[in-house]
């Protein structure tokens, strides 16, 4: 993901699951297809730090799930065709 910044989708905050709001409190959420119809599901943060530290710009990906694509379409609302 570091070498191709179009592999991941960005899941518009409109559509962030209550479930990821609620557990893990996150402002933004992003997908990653994976193969066999199975979906990464991650945000990306910035680590809280020291006013008095001075950091060299880091961020961390967490990933929240790994899941099947019926289970995505469960807990994000999509519907069978």
């Amino acid at each position: 993901m570091k070498v191709d910044y179009g592999y991941e989708i960005h899941i518009p905050k409109k559509n962030v699951a209550r479930k990821y709001i609620s557990l893990y409190d996150v402002t933004n959420l992003w997908k990653v297809n994976l193969s066999g119809a199975w979906r990464m599901i991650y945000t990306i943060k910035q680590p809280q730090r020291e006013d008095t530290e001075i950091e060299i710009l880091s961020i961390w990906l967490d990933v929240l799930d790994i899941i099947s694509h019926d289970e995505y379409d469960k807990i994000f609302g999509y519907r069978k065709r």
